[in-house]
């Protein structure tokens, strides 16, 4: 609890107080929950609770989601919605280790609410008020349905807010476009709430055993998908890391023009895979640096004519070491064309405006506008307005006019922080001053003929 900002102490104390009273308020009422109801709301605890005790990690520091709604929403139709707020307040009893009381509180309070108001829309639909019988399951599937279409997205809202509070999530990091496919997903999990309120028609409580398979089934499928990302996360920091330690000065910049690529293509509408790809791509643009000579790369003056032919190889060198690897899709495009221009007077292959993959010309942007507003071993970082100028003024030369503006209007909404000086090396690391950027649109290479 010490460790929250005070606003997310006041939230947390809010969702409690909400839970409490709401609870409360219900057992006081009469008819809400009679003893008959008790065998049957111990049970779908105790399933809450096994589930709620064995989540999957997320991404989001600290974070982690289960399957356990499954068993609030089965209560949301065989004990009401005072019974379904008693089944989600139990994950304060979860028995997951290491987890703070402040966690165990929020947990139990959110569920509680979520389930009472699924409860509510339940049974404002005309959902039957006891336990169905076989003959009257198609009644439940209208009021379900939209129990669960609250359920889920309500669940979702107080926990991005108590991670946005507690400063484990910034706003402009919520994947917007591709939290629908997730929810939908989400919702695909509640039906194993049905399934369970479908089988205690028949084989009452056993009906909870009988699901818990499923349900553990699509935990670990959960697992597996989050593992999967963090494996591919790994991999593309192990390739960007490695590109990095070639200059010193330019650490950070696969990170920065990621995130700015992503920027750009959620301003132009793409969906949640393309984004995925693109900040994959932006990651490993310049990852054919390993390719090129160290000495090429950092030499102080102007470059042989053999020597550029190496930096403008560098594209082409990336395609080839990740080639192999098939999960970055779209993203190969990306890598193998960011310094075309829209004029033709790029490289490698001089494609012109509509021949560059919009991937490249997404990156193109962003790995311009990085190198300008980043500090150099020859020059000072440029202002925001400055390198905002300078895009504008390659707009239709070097660079996509639709890609400048959009990137633009993300800057105007998101704003955008500077990078600062790089960070001392380290003792005994060796760092190596570079003339020239090949990405600085302000500062073209120089080149001095060999005959």
């Amino acid at each position: 609890m010490r460790d929250l900002p005070w606003p997310a102490r006041l939230y947390l104390v809010a969702i409690v107080g909400v839970a409490v009273a709401l609870i409360g308020r219900g057992l006081a009422t009469p008819g809400h929950l009679d003893g008959r109801e008790l065998p049957t709301l111990l049970v779908l605890a105790l399933l809450f609770l096994v589930c709620e005790s064995v989540p999957t990690l997320l991404n989001v520091e600290q974070a982690a989601m289960s399957v356990s709604f499954s068993a609030a929403l089965a209560a949301v139709v065989l004990v009401g919605d005072v019974g379904a707020a008693i089944v989600g307040a139990t994950a304060v009893l979860s028995v997951r280790p290491g987890l703070p009381m402040h966690k165990r509180l929020f947990n139990g309070a959110q569920f509680a609410i979520c389930g009472y108001a699924a409860g509510v829309v339940f049974e404002r639909l005309g959902g039957p008020q006891d336990a169905p019988g076989v003959d009257r399951f198609a009644d439940l599937l209208g009021p379900f349905m939209g129990a669960a279409a609250v359920f889920v997205p309500l669940n979702f809202v107080l926990f991005g807010v108590m991670l946005w509070l507690a400063g484990q999530l910034r706003a402009d990091e919520v994947p917007v476009r591709s939290l629908a496919p997730f929810l939908v997903s989400y919702l695909g999990y509640a039906t194993f709430g049905l399934l369970i309120a479908g089988l205690w028609a028949t084989v009452q409580s056993i009906s909870a055993v009988l699901v818990l398979l499923p349900l553990f089934i699509a935990r670990w499928a959960f697992g597996q998908y989050l593992a999967q990302q963090r494996s591919y996360d790994a991999t593309i920091a192990a390739l960007c890391q490695a590109v990095e330690t070639k200059d010193y000065y330019t650490r950070g910049h696969c990170t920065r023009v990621s995130s700015s690529s992503t920027m750009i293509a959620q301003e132009i509408g793409m969906g949640p895979e393309r984004l995925r790809a693109i900040g994959y791509a932006g990651m490993l643009h310049d990852v054919g640096k390993l390719g090129v000579p160290t000495k090429v790369l950092q030499k102080d003056g102007r470059l042989t004519e053999e020597e550029l032919a190496a930096i403008q190889l560098h594209p082409m060198r990336g395609l080839e070491i990740v080639q192999g690897i098939d999960f970055l899709d779209e993203a190969f495009a990306g890598i193998m064309h960011h310094h075309e221009r829209q004029d033709g007077k790029g490289y490698p292959m001089g494609l012109a405006g509509a021949e560059i993959p919009e991937f490249a010309r997404v990156i193109a942007v962003a790995d311009a506008f990085d190198s300008m507003t980043s500090d150099r071993a020859y020059r000072k970082a440029k202002s925001l307005e400055e390198a905002m100028a300078e895009l504008r003024k390659g707009a239709g030369t070097q660079f996509d006019p639709v890609m400048v503006s959009a990137f633009i209007r993300a800057i105007d909404r998101h704003g955008w922080t500077p990078p600062g000086r790089p960070p001392a090396p380290e003792a005994g690391e060796i760092v190596e001053t570079m003339a020239k950027d090949h990405d600085d649109p302000t500062r073209p290479i120089e080149v001095v003929s060999e005959r």
